[in-house]
């Protein structure tokens, strides 16, 4: 990870997203118009926190196998950054839900959802903070990441396509289009697409860095 090509792609793909995404010609799909724009903002940021809150699963799942605590300080990481980017997403989500659906906050079951996976994984912090054995901390740690990830996959990827919603996606939709990939012409793909890995780089960046921190104040130095 030391490797800086990344930090560069990173960089590069953000500036593009930035520029791009507000001089290309976008269509006018239903009540959205020029609001559609956020597509290239908002949706990247879900997926960059869905692949930092993969990548924090994966590392609890290491730590209980190997117990080395470095696995313990990356979950932690990845999970620190997944929730500032799913803040993110929340308030670019509400900013787009003010313009289309009249109101930032209307009890989507969509908004609600992400609401409490957030609640979940900032609880995951919260029970870190709670405990000064570094070795008790990591094993609890890491066994409620791993039901915190599914808990999230379950309130924002499962039950809000089951039930009624104004969002993207939801079960009988009657705000936005449902924005699939038939909704997504050449030219918004040549941003789209772009914009989902140089938020997940963004994210991976700034995970390292915490990493580093924690590992400092661990006196568990890791070289990243």
């Amino acid at each position: 990870m030391r490797k800086i090509w990344w930090k560069i792609a990173a960089v590069v793909l953000l500036t593009y997203t930035f520029s791009a995404g507000f001089l290309i010609h976008v269509p006018h799909i239903g009540n959205l118009k020029e609001t559609i724009r956020n597509l290239f903002f908002h949706v990247p940021m879900w997926f960059g926190q869905i692949a930092l809150f993969s990548i924090s699963l994966v590392y609890s799942i290491l730590y209980l196998r190997t117990f080395n605590l470095k696995h313990d300080i990356y979950a932690t990481a990845f999970a620190k950054t997944g929730i500032f980017m799913g803040l993110l997403g929340l308030v670019t989500g509400m900013i787009w839900a003010n313009y289309t659906w009249g109101a930032p906050w209307s009890n989507d079951p969509k908004q609600i959802g992400v609401a409490i996976a957030l609640l979940t994984y900032m609880a995951y912090l919260v029970l870190r903070g709670s405990m000064p054995d570094i070795d008790r901390r990591a094993k609890v740690a890491s066994v409620y990441n791993i039901f915190a990830y599914f808990i999230y996959l379950l309130f924002i990827m499962v039950l809000p396509r089951l039930v009624e919603s104004l969002h993207p996606g939801g079960k009988g939709v009657q705000g936005n289009p449902g924005l699939n990939g038939a909704d997504l012409d050449a030219t918004m793909r040549l941003v789209f697409w772009p914009a989902v890995l140089g938020w997940i780089l963004l994210g991976v960046w700034i995970s390292t860095l915490i990493v580093r921190i924690n590992s400092i104040k661990d006196k568990n130095l890791i070289h990243v």
